[in-house]
């Protein structure tokens, strides 16, 4: 029988929160998302089997872009957007039926970096077969790391807001406390664990390295007691932070896709590497600053309340 709290919630209880979600994301990928993670939760099929399947198809996307048919590409591109479908309503099947966990968010997290390596890996070997130098294989490595880089700011970006704006510190670790964890894991008995968490360990430390103001805000919070006022704090972060959602949109995931579409329509792969190592990486640099000194601003407030 089916849990009472999954059969009548709406599409907007299983968001994260209605800011933090794009445009493309509240209309298409999350109402579709809702709607197969009701199927999935009858058929009782788990959150980490959903993000698997996602990236099982987001990998074989990866590989029908190598080819230099158009037809064939397309057929590609909606194996991708399926794959994003999916990837949407894994997290919308943890949160309808209470199965949130660190190992679900780090497997889907690992799923959907093995299908841009997929992707990334493919787009290269295309290019060599078509007459690329030999070169091309440093700039795709260029363009994959600035992508995972790009990728850890904005999802450190949005947990942050999700933290201190909705209170929601299920999704929120720490490097310090993941290495104790980590530590305390034997690679014997528990080999999938610590492998795991290794990975997510990786992860957050990036995250914290890339964003330390960021980050000594959130160790900041974590003392809340020592604030006097922390609803002014959260309104004051949530004024600071809501007007930069629209441009770290533009470093996820469905940016990119519309992007790696209209190249391969326009039969120019490559240019898809120069963009994310150029422009992408400028936004990148500029969305840092904005944030960084927002979180010295609200460090200060929280300190001196």
């Amino acid at each position: 029988m089916i849990p009472s709290r999954i059969t009548g919630p709406v599409p907007e209880t299983t968001y994260k929160a209605p800011e933090v979600e794009g445009v493309l994301d509240l209309f298409f990928y999350r109402k579709i998302g809702f709607w197969l993670a009701r199927i999935f939760a009858k058929i009782k099929m788990t959150p980490a089997c959903v993000s698997l399947l996602a990236g099982l198809c987001g990998i074989v996307a990866g590989h029908l872009y190598y080819y230099r048919n158009l037809g064939i590409n397309v057929a590609g591109m909606v194996l991708h957007v399926w794959a994003n479908i999916l990837d949407n309503a894994d997290g919308q099947l943890a949160r309808l039926t209470g199965t949130s966990s660190r190992q679900g968010r780090v497997i889907d997290s690992l799923a959907d970096h093995l299908i841009f390596v997929s992707i990334y890996v493919h787009l290269t070997l295309r290019c060599l077969v078509e007459g690329a130098s030999p070169a091309i294989c440093l700039l795709a490595l260029a363009a994959g790391i600035s992508h995972a880089v790009q990728g850890a700011a904005a999802d450190y970006y949005r947990t942050s807001y999700l933290y201190f704006v909705k209170g929601k510190s299920a999704d929120v670790d720490f490097a310090t406390s993941l290495r104790a964890d980590y530590c305390a894991l034997s690679w014997h008995a528990e080999f999938w664990q610590k492998f795991l968490i290794a990975l997510y360990w990786n992860f957050t430390w990036q995250q914290e390295l890339l964003s330390p103001g960021l980050k000594t805000l959130r160790e900041t919070w974590r003392g809340s007691r020592a604030i006097e006022n922390p609803e002014r704090l959260s309104a004051q972060y949530r004024a600071s932070a809501t007007p930069m959602f629209k441009l770290w949109g533009l470093l996820m995931n469905n940016t990119r896709m519309l992007l790696l579409f209209a190249l391969l329509l326009l039969r120019q792969p490559v240019w898809y590497f120069w963009i994310e190592v150029t422009g992408l990486n400028l936004l990148l640099a500029y969305l840092i600053q904005r944030q960084e000194s927002m979180a010295r601003s609200l460090i200060e407030l929280a300190r001196t309340g």
